[in-house]
C-alpha cells in the first residue's frame, strides 16, 4: 500500500513538472464540437491521479477553481456545478532508469477536457467532452458527434458519480 501512495505522489509531482511544456502551446484549435483548450491550465490544481493498467498509462486530473471547490467539498456524492472544467493529462508509463521501482510519465498521449454545462450538453449528462492528441495538441474527432459521443458512451458507466470517474484525492 505504501508503494501505491508513493507512486501517486510521484506521478502527480512528475506530471506537474511537465505541465509548462504542454500548456505553453499557443493557438490550439478547438475540437469539432467547439470546445476550446483551457487557458491557464498550468495554474490549475490537482484533483487526483489515476493509472490505467489496461493501456499502461497514468493521468493527472486538474480542475479550474469551480472544480476544485466541488472536489474539496465534504459531501459523499460530489456535485459538479455548471462552469466546472476537469482536465485529464495522460502519459504512457515509463520506468525511471535511475530507480527501477519508480513509474514516471513517459510519452505524452493526450489531454482530455470535460466542461460542465447542463443546458448546452443536456443530451450527454450535462458534460461537453474534448480531446487533443500528442504534444502538438491536435483536436480529436472528425465532426461534432465524433468529438462528443464516444466519450459520453464510456462515461455512462459513471452515472452514479455525475459521469465523472475521478475520485478526488484525500488531502490533509
Amino acid at each position: 500500500m505504501k508503494i501505491h501512495h508513493h507512486l501517486i505522489r510521484l506521478t502527480a509531482l512528475s506530471a506537474l513538472i511537465l505541465l509548462p511544456t504542454l500548456s505553453s502551446a499557443q493557438n490550439v484549435e478547438p475540437t469539432p464540437n467547439g470546445i476550446k483548450y483551457p487557458t491557464g491550465l498550468t495554474n490549475w490544481r490537482v484533483i487526483g491521479t489515476s493509472i490505467r493498467n489496461d493501456n499502461n498509462t497514468q493521468r493527472v486530473i486538474l480542475g479550474n477553481s469551480i472544480a476544485i471547490k466541488a472536489a474539496r467539498s465534504n459531501t459523499e456524492k460530489k456535485q459538479w456545478p455548471d462552469g466546472t472544467i476537469l482536465a485529464k493529462l495522460v502519459w504512457k508509463n515509463e520506468t525511471l532508469p535511475t530507480w527501477q521501482a519508480a513509474t514516471v510519465p513517459g510519452d505524452f498521449v493526450h489531454a482530455e477536457i470535460m466542461v460542465r454545462d447542463t443546458k448546452k450538453y443536456a443530451s450527454t449528462g450535462g458534460w461537453g467532452f474534448a480531446r487533443w492528441k500528442g504534444l502538438e495538441l491536435s483536436p480529436h474527432g472528425k465532426d461534432k458527434e465524433d468529438a462528443q459521443q464516444p466519450c459520453f458512451e464510456c462515461h455512462k458507466a459513471a452515472e452514479s458519480t455525475g459521469f465523472v470517474f475521478t475520485q478526488p484525492a484525500k488531502m490533509p
